[in-house]
């Protein structure tokens, strides 16, 4: 038990750091980045220049070939700053936009990538698609199952290759861990586990509005999302928790989480969904979504379960994040930091105990960057013009945003729904009322 316990700090040591680990010194990237003839070079455009879009555009640049020709933001101070920061690579000025769709009428763009907040996720992927780019976007995919339905039907009627940004399903350890689940090696496995406990998320507190900050386009920023006065709790990385542009740790954490849910139960769609949970940590503060919430879902002989809750560390298994695959002969435990498998006791009858029904697995680690690896799967694949190469292609961000989605949907009707699979649909009106957000200021959901 006490290396156990060690195995699990350092666990949770390692995924610490592993939050920190995207921000790489751009200056280092000069001293990576080689000299490439122009004819191999994929010229790059980012949309949405915080956050994981400047991640994902660093990690990119890690591969020598891969040229900053622009970068479309509706603040300029981050463009300046960005600018700023790449310039510390010896990165030339990319060009500037503020309205994305000059950005993708550029000829010099290959490949846009999309880090923009979720409500925006859907017109320019569609849009990227349209102008002939390939596309690099951040989970979820969509704000919406029918934002997620548009977006698949887009690009599986293209030819443009699209990688979501689930960068887990290049982490080497995640791999291993789901080819042991599928092994069998667990028996039955009747229960699967996700769940993101997220200590460092304190209380937001309200402030009023406020006049729109010197050189932010606002009514760009809020795109096809309800008109509202400037509050600077909504804007950047705080939209998240406002139902108008995201749907808070639901599709924040879970899309990773409950992606490697579904991949190691080779699930999809479940067949009902029931959710509680509430603003109890912090009632009276500014966020929206629920900082506390339990979500089952039914499938076919087995049940998964998601928890989330903010300002609290102590998750299941000692991990403040991960997904715990229950089986009959044991339990495999995975997150970012490893995975492990603990053995259930074999116990024919209560009072005896054979020892253990399978051989324990101590915490396995790997040493490499999910993040890294993923671009540059995506980069292998838009060279090779083989979408089959893609770890994550849109219908892995589908599924899972879908399934998302339809928690949060269950939350806010407080009702146990039920998935109709033959027509893409609940069997509750009520629940079919929240498949589509409402798009305003002249935006129209893609329908082709």
């Amino acid at each position: 038990m006490g290396n156990r316990r060690q195995f699990i700090r350092q666990s949770s040591l390692l995924t610490a750091g592993l939050g920190a680990s995207f921000i790489f010194p751009t200056e280092l990237l000069g001293a990576i980045r080689k000299n490439v003839s122009p004819n191999d070079k994929i010229q790059v455009g980012l949309i949405g220049c915080k956050g994981m879009g400047f991640a994902n555009l660093t990690s990119m640049l890690k591969n020598s070939e891969v040229e900053i020709v622009a970068l479309c933001d509706v603040d300029k101070n981050v463009l300046a700053a960005k600018t700023e920061d790449l310039s510390k690579a010896g990165i030339k000025k990319p060009k500037w936009y503020g309205d994305y769709r000059k950005m993708l009428e550029d000829k010099d763009v290959d490949v846009a990538i999309i880090g923009t907040p979720d409500h925006w996720h859907c017109l320019q992927l569609v849009d990227a698609i349209d102008a002939g780019k390939d596309v690099y976007c951040e989970k979820p995919i969509a704000n919406s199952i029918a934002e997620c339905d548009a977006m698949l039907n887009k690009v599986n009627a293209n030819d443009r290759m699209v990688q979501i940004g689930q960068w887990q399903r290049s982490q080497p350890h995640f791999v291993d861990a789901i080819e042991y689940v599928h092994s069998g090696k667990l028996g039955q496995i009747r229960l699967a586990k996700a769940w993101a406990y997220q200590g460092w998320m304190q209380s937001i507190p309200v402030v009023p509005d406020s006049p729109v900050p010197a050189g932010v386009d606002y009514e760009m920023w809020l795109g096809p999302a309800p008109k509202r006065p400037f509050n600077k709790n909504r804007f950047h990385f705080n939209f998240r928790w406002f139902w108008d542009y995201a749907g808070g740790l639901m599709t924040d954490w879970g899309v990773h989480l409950i992606d490697y849910a579904l991949y190691g139960m080779k699930a999809t769609n479940p067949k009902s969904v029931m959710a509680i949970g509430g603003k109890f940590a912090y009632p009276d503060d500014a966020e929206e979504t629920p900082d506390t919430l339990q979500t089952v879902y039914e499938f076919d002989n087995f049940s998964l379960l998601w928890e989330h809750a903010t300002g609290i560390d102590g998750g299941n298994y000692g991990r403040d994040h991960g997904i715990a695959f229950i089986g009959n002969n044991g339990t495999l435990v995975l997150n970012r930091g490893g995975w492990e498998v603990i053995p259930e006791n074999d116990r024919p009858h209560w009072s005896e105990n054979k020892g253990p029904k399978i051989e324990p697995v101590p915490l396995q680690t790997v040493e490499a960057s999910g993040l890294d690896l993923h671009t540059a799967n995506f980069l292998e694949a838009v060279k090779a013009r083989d979408k089959s190469l893609l770890n994550a292609p849109i219908q892995v961000g589908y599924d899972t945003a879908r399934v998302c989605h339809m928690g949060n949907i269950a939350f806010k009707t407080g009702q146990r729904i039920f998935w109709d699979p033959e027509n893409s649909k609940f069997m509750e009106a009520e629940a079919n009322a929240l498949l589509a957000n409402a798009y305003h200021n002249g935006w129209k959901l893609p329908t082709g």
